[in-house]
């Protein structure tokens, strides 16, 4: 499964690389993009814990910049 989340106050370039590396570490997922300049988060991973794969994805992004939201429709 592949789905793209908007992002809200990522403020910077080098906050998006890190979240991108952190987030293709996580279990299941097979790749991710952080762009600054879109504000835009793709994940793609395993179809049976995507849920669970959006929700650490989501806790890795606070943990880099607490002040970014990532916006699950």
């Amino acid at each position: 499964m592949k789905k793209t989340f908007k992002l809200i106050d990522l403020d910077c370039a080098n906050c998006a690389a890190k979240m991108e590396a952190a987030i293709k570490k996580l279990d299941g997922v097979t790749d991710a993009t952080v762009s600054f300049m879109t504000q835009k988060m793709t994940i793609e991973g395993d179809d049976a814990r995507f849920d669970d794969i959006v929700k650490e994805a989501v806790k890795v992004c606070k943990k880099v910049e607490p002040d970014c939201e990532v916006v699950i429709k």
